[in-house]
């Protein structure tokens, strides 16, 4: 009889977004409970969750309360959330967001340890938390969900690994006829009827040069640090006082730079003015000599200083939800390059010298004719594609110095077109650019540059909902959006905190830091037994150090992983890499795996969609972008973007969909 039915589930990762579900499934379960006890046949009588991840759960891999505080989150308290804020979902049995928690364990220091205490106690919504103290929230959020469990849930947490999950004859706690043995690395095997794929970042096989350097470092005696979450690392092995290549300036630079700085023992203080955001560095001695290099020969643009998660002063006046809808209700496909990207342009451009005209008027000359022109020139039924911008530019060049004239795209490459005679020359260079940027940082929304990246960013925001399951073309999300502009936007957008930006410069000043140049190349002299890198565009020797680290996060593509129960549920034929078109009709192997939506459940290598399987996360980077990782907390004032808790939404289907609710 139905009666006796249990609802067999397997969560297969117990991070934050395997949490999700888990959160999902126990509301509905608990919402839907006075309409099963009301029905003849009330369906499943009981549900059974296991959640198997090798490390504990909520916090999982990446957010482990043990690590070291030095590692920081690159968005502020205020912004995180584990639990979703939706009326339209069913009601959460408890938890609230990061914000919330902070708040109350900053009062009554519930659960927490003496470390944990401290750096609540001058923690406040604008400020950027350490991993480890959201890794307690999540854990503490869990723990308290535990404790509100409905009746007839039972919840099973296996500390191993999933090595494969294979599809069996259906049984009792199966829908549609289909169920799944999941085998375990302990030996285990669970026989469920839905298997959710929340699995966070995988491990990924190295690329030939990685592979190379690996290899030269194994034969010759050198260091070589492939790519890999920097809590993962033992960072002591990295020699004192020697020279070591960084390879990756973006958030795992600055968490390597902290260990190997401020983690053996030396100090940031104030210089000159208080508050001023310039910083001395005094070091211990045992430092190594740090020498980064990046594509663009410096790391992303710092976050500005805001009161919330977008600056209110700025209105998406183009490239809005409304716009987007126009290309719907047309039956438009939009291209990002010819439909979107020219849209979001108008409103960098806007905020930019909107900003300027009110924080910098002298700048400007007649900044109120300027401004109305310039809103006449950006409209965007008034003039084509190519007309508008040259109108702007001529606009520009009439009322706007010549030093406060904006190239958008620029932004994101504050070192092209100039060239250094020497390493000495380019520190220095880059030093001021740092300096440069965390001041812009402080002044918040009164400067013109953070205002356009500002605009930038709230417009990812609407592109993320816009792009999601197919809604741009496959030749226009492999050449334009993925091609171009997510490099571009996250190295404006996506930077850490100021104080980064303040440390690194006070480490150049003290010759701990010093940089490569940009489009740097990378070898091995395996005569010499050193490591080398050289820039184009610095006119100096190589570099040379017998320590490379690669600076940054592993790869996140399904086809190179090397996941046990991935590889076999590739070979298998249960899931699939998704392949998209290019404008030259080639197909391209994207990151992510090929999933039906709604709620997302993978696609067979025939074709169909294999049932009771779902994803959930990282995974779905080739149908979502970039609303696969975090949840943003509804905002206490301003606009709350759908793509905010769109991963939370998602959950929700799934629980919803395993729960035949």
């Amino acid at each position: 009889m139905a009666k006796s039915q249990i609802n067999r589930v397997a969560l297969i990762g117990a991070g934050p977004r395997g949490t999700s579900v888990l959160e999902r499934l126990l509301a509905n379960w608990a919402a839907g409970a006075t309409s099963r006890a009301n029905r003849a046949d009330p369906g499943w009588s009981a549900l059974h969750i296991h959640v198997v991840d090798p490390f504990p759960p909520a916090s999982g891999h990446v957010w482990q309360p043990e690590q070291s505080r030095l590692y920081l989150m690159n968005t502020q308290a205020f912004y995180p959330t584990l639990i979703p804020e939706d009326p339209k979902l069913a009601q959460p049995l408890a938890g609230g967001s990061f914000d919330q928690w902070r708040a109350a364990r900053r009062r009554d220091g519930q659960g927490l340890n003496d470390a944990e205490k401290a750096e609540l106690a001058t923690l406040e919504s604008h400020d950027f938390p350490s991993r480890a103290i959201y890794g307690r929230y999540l854990r503490q959020t869990l723990a308290e969900l535990l404790q509100r469990m409905p009746d007839g849930v039972e919840v099973a947490f296996h500390e191993t690994t999933a090595v494969a999950a294979r599809p069996v004859p259906a049984s009792s706690g199966t829908t549609g006829g289909q169920a799944f043995d999941v085998e375990l690395a302990d030996g285990t095997t669970l026989t469920v009827g839905s298997v959710v794929l929340a699995l966070g970042h995988v491990e990924s096989r190295l690329n030939p040069e990685q592979r190379a350097f690996q290899r030269a470092a194994d034969e010759h005696g050198l260091l070589y640090f492939p790519p890999a979450p920097p809590a993962d690392v033992d960072w002591q092995r990295v020699p004192d006082n020697e020279p070591v290549l960084m390879r990756g300036m973006g958030l795992n630079f600055f968490d390597v730079m902290g260990q190997l700085t401020e983690g053996r023992g030396g100090k940031f203080v104030e210089a000159g003015v208080p508050g001023a955001g310039v910083l001395e560095y005094r070091p211990s001695g045992r430092e190594p000599k740090i020498i980064a290099a990046s594509r663009r020969g410096t790391p992303y643009r710092a976050k500005a200083g805001l009161a919330g998660y977008y600056p209110s002063s700025i209105t998406m006046s183009y490239l809005t939800e409304a716009a987007v809808d126009r290309f719907r209700a047309a039956g438009i496909q939009p291209g990002f390059d010819h439909d979107l990207w020219p849209l979001l342009h108008r409103d960098a451009l806007w905020a930019y010298y909107s900003t300027l005209a009110r924080s910098q008027p002298a700048a400007i000359r007649d900044a109120a004719q300027f401004l109305a022109d310039l809103e006449d020139a950006l409209q965007p039924h008034a003039h084509t594609t190519a007309k508008w911008e040259s109108d702007v530019a001529a606009l520009v060049d009439k009322h706007v110095v010549a030093s406060r004239r904006l190239n958008v795209r620029g932004l994101a490459a504050p070192l092209a077109g100039r060239t250094f005679a020497s390493r000495r020359e380019l520190d220095l260079a880059i030093t001021a650019y740092l300096d440069d940027d965390a001041r812009r940082s402080a002044l918040g929304e009164a400067d013109p540059v953070k205002m356009a990246i500002g605009a930038l960013h709230r417009g990812r925001a609407i592109l993320k909902s816009v792009v999601a399951d197919g809604g741009i073309t496959d030749e226009s999300w492999v050449a334009e959006l993925r091609g171009w502009f997510e490099s571009f936007v996250e190295g404006l957008a996506s930077g850490a905190p100021a104080l980064r930006s303040e440390q690194l410069a006070a480490l150049a000043r003290a010759g701990v830091v010093g940089f490569v140049g940009p489009d740097p190349k990378f070898s091995v002299d395996r005569s010499a037994k050193v490591f080398r890198a050289v820039s184009p565009w610095v006119h100096d020797g190589p570099v040379e150090a017998s320590t490379l680290i690669e600076a940054m996060s592993p790869a996140n593509r399904v086809g190179i992983n090397i996941s046990p129960l991935l590889e076999q549920l590739m070979a298998d034929g249960l899931v699939r890499t998704k392949i998209m078109m290019s404008a030259e009709g080639t197909p391209v192997q994207t990151t992510g795996l090929d999933v039906e939506p709604h709620p997302y459940r993978p696609v067979a290598s025939n074709g169909s969609v294999t049932q009771g399987m779902y994803v959930l996360g990282l995974q779905l980077s080739a149908t979502q972008w970039g609303t696969a990782i975090a949840a943003e907390a509804r905002p206490a004032t301003g606009k709350a973007y759908a793509s905010g808790q769109r991963t939370l939404r998602d959950a929700d289907e799934i629980a919803r969909s395993i729960l035949g609710s």
